[in-house]
């Protein structure tokens, strides 16, 4: 089978889609800057491995000459994604990452026509954000095709990476966003609240900056959407309450302060909670005359979706099914993508 790379592979979440990827058999070149953490994982997986950094335009080059695919574990991706892009279009090596930040969805999807030229497919958010959503809202859209308006919502990420909380910092000097008449709107922190019943009775949650207000509109072309999580209200009221201080989470000092605090206390979900934990989404469309439609979908644990998600799409590609330009992942595989991975159920509620 053609290679793959997989840069980040040493991360919290690059390291677990690296030791996937050699359970099946993948053989993938595990890649970063760090030589020294590089070699300790090749050790154990009997991997080759290459060391370069992004800011070395022509050391990416040469790695992505090598292989058919890479994947891009390596966050912030608002840092990471630019170089990466631009190789793999010029070398003609199509490109996945893990992402869940919108100006990074938006950036990539700029690159549609310089990739369709170059023959290669740009696909951001292969795990939790977005597979499953987008999926979901797929799934909505055939089922009421003049839809106007999508809510998405998800419960069950209780426990998260450094790199995710990283990107979570990055952007929470930047309130959220909401797509309403087909383009991007910044809204405050905890814009708006609903009651969503995920399967088990309603739940408080709230709008966060999530990347279907993106994916979901390339994928549906439904106009105006919203993604929701959810919370419980003392924890709505904390987001609300840091609307005045939030610029100060933009001054460099302080996020680098708070990035430091992340490496050295956030771990990321153990073994037993990626076995045993649970992700739950919710969707729901309604059109101009009033007809509505709602699915929810049940899920392995978050990070555990990502390994399976960026896998199945990784050997799809790897496979020879690539559609080129930017994608999205129900754009390029349909709504029933999701349904092929392990431990996914979807119910049709309305």
């Amino acid at each position: 089978m053609a290679e793959l790379l997989i840069y980040g592979s040493y991360g919290y979440t690059g390291e677990l889609i690296a030791e996937e990827a050699v359970e099946r058999g993948l053989d993938p070149i595990l890649a970063g800057r760090n030589e020294r953490k590089l070699s300790e994982q090749a050790a154990e997986l009997d991997c080759e491995t290459a060391a370069f950094d992004l800011d070395d335009h022509d050391a990416v080059l040469d790695a992505l000459d090598e292989v058919d695919v890479v994947l891009n574990c390596a966050g912030p991706f608002v840092e990471t994604y630019e170089p990466m892009v631009e190789a793999a279009i010029e070398s003609g090596t199509h490109y996945l990452d893990i992402t869940g930040e919108i100006d990074v969805f938006e950036a990539v999807a700029g690159y549609d026509e310089g990739a369709e030229e170059a023959g290669v497919m740009l696909m951001s958010g292969v795990g939790f954000d977005v597979v499953p959503t987008d999926c979901l809202a797929a799934h909505l859209a055939d089922r009421l095709p003049d839809a106007t308006h999508l809510a998405l919502a998800f419960k069950g990420l209780a426990d998260i990476s450094p790199g995710t909380m990283k990107t979570m910092l990055n952007y929470a000097g930047d309130g959220g966003y909401v797509r309403r008449d087909g383009l991007l709107e910044a809204v405050p922190a905890a814009y708006r609240t609903r009651k969503i019943d995920f399967g088990s009775g309603e739940r408080s949650a709230v709008t966060i900056p999530w990347g279907d207000v993106v994916t979901g509109y390339h994928t549906t072309g439904i106009p105006n959407i919203e993604v929701y999580m959810a919370a419980p209200e003392p924890a709505i009221w904390a987001m609300r309450g840091t609307r005045p201080v939030a610029p100060l989470l933009d001054i460099g000092p302080v996020k680098s302060t708070l990035s430091n605090v992340i490496d050295a206390a956030v771990t990321g979900p153990g073994e037993r909670t990626r076995e045993r934990g649970r992700g739950y989404v919710w969707g729901e469309v309604t059109d101009e005359d009033g007809g509505r439609a709602v699915a929810r979908l049940e899920t392995p644990e978050t990070y555990r979706l990502t390994v399976e998600s960026s896998l199945e799409i990784a050997e799809r590609v790897l496979d020879g099914d690539a559609p080129v330009g930017y994608q999205t992942p129900a754009g390029a595989y349909g709504p029933d993508l999701v349904l092929d991975l392990p431990g996914v159920e979807r119910e049709d509620v309305v």
